[in-house]
């Protein structure tokens, strides 16, 4: 069977690239980072669930916390506040520098040495935060380096089956493919209850409103769709 490793943080477009993964029939090694951030535990316990309901018997957990000694970024650095008034024109405090680059470069490494014909990853750059490390350009010159660094002849395909897509868009496919999206976590502050005004539960909440479906996930203080 082919394989493919799937980066997974446990939020809603990796899960859904995950399912993808599956019904294309590859083989899935399962990769999570921790990387300090402040609903790692959170995120690691949906990677879990993720995993045993898609059956994933190869998965990998890493500790990539240099990430949180780098800092410069409200995800790790708890002295900077989670910005809660929406998207902006400028990148936001929340985008963690490079964090795609070295998620790639570590699957890549995993993917040579699994013998896998595809790293899959879930950025979205039609709706998002605006990070620069999730454009497809930015993906693409990646797969280029990093197939040029193999010591094998095989090469790996980046698939981003989410890049142009808009979040009520994922929504809907992942409901059709039956992706049990109340497993996932999307909010970058809480790890109980989502916060639900975070630039992640934001996109969250407005995809699932313009999907017309409701999310299961518990929100603070009140339902909110």
């Amino acid at each position: 069977m082919k394989k493919a490793v799937c980066v997974i943080s446990g939020g809603m477009d990796s899960t859904l690239c995950a399912y993808i993964a599956k019904n294309e029939g590859y083989e899935i090694v399962a990769l999570h980072f921790d990387y300090n951030q402040r609903t790692m535990e959170k995120e690691r316990e949906s990677f879990y669930k993720i995993c045993d309901k898609l059956g994933v018997k190869t998965r990998l957990v890493l500790d990539v916390s240099f990430i949180s000694q780098i800092g410069a970024n409200a995800l790790t650095d708890k002295t900077l506040e989670v910005p809660k008034d929406g998207l902006g024109a400028e990148v936001p405090i929340t985008y963690v520098p490079f964090r795609n680059g070295i998620f790639l470069s570590i699957a890549a490494a995993l993917a040579e040495k699994e013998g896998c014909e595809a790293i899959f990853i879930g950025v979205v750059e039609e709706d998002s935060s605006g990070y620069p490390d999730c454009s497809e350009s930015f993906i693409k010159s990646m797969q280029e380096s990093i197939n040029l660094g193999r010591a094998t002849k095989v090469k790996s395909q980046i698939k981003m089956p989410l890049v142009h897509l808009s979040k009520a868009q994922i929504v809907e496919k992942a409901l059709n493919l039956g992706v049990a999206l109340e497993l996932t976590w999307s909010c970058y502050e809480n790890s109980d209850e989502a916060c639900g005004v975070c630039d992640s539960c934001r996109l969250r909440l407005n995809g699932f409103k313009q999907a017309g479906f409701k999310d299961k996930i518990p929100y603070k203080n009140c339902n909110k769709n």
